[in-house]
């Protein structure tokens, strides 16, 4: 009988990650946050025409909490925007994402 020959295991392709989609909270709070940052106003200004407290904005605008709709309703109007403004903006930053993930909506 014959030697028994092993075949090599089939070549897989590298696949590059796909990015994470970012959550809605990230996108909202960075839009605040360059609306913020336009206007030349501080934490505390807005912190306090929206009637919430400095580290609280803090850790929206920076997504690490889920503000509920009278609180984004507050900050929003706090900086002069209309919902559907900052809603406009933050669904434009996840439409210009590129790669599979847009692709698929």
């Amino acid at each position: 009988m014959g030697d028994v020959l092993a075949f090599p295991p089939p070549a897989r392709r590298a696949v590059p990650p796909v990015p994470a989609e970012p959550l809605w909270r990230e996108v909202v709070g960075r839009e605040l946050r360059a609306e913020r940052r336009r206007q030349e106003r501080t934490l505390a200004d807005v912190a306090e025409a929206a009637g919430i407290s400095v580290q609280y904005l803090s850790e929206i605008e920076r997504g690490r909490k889920e503000p509920s709709s009278e609180i984004i309703g507050a900050v929003h109007g706090a900086l002069g925007l209309r919902l559907v403004d900052l809603t406009t903006r933050a669904s434009r930053q996840l439409g210009a994402l590129h790669g599979p993930l847009a692709l698929a909506a």
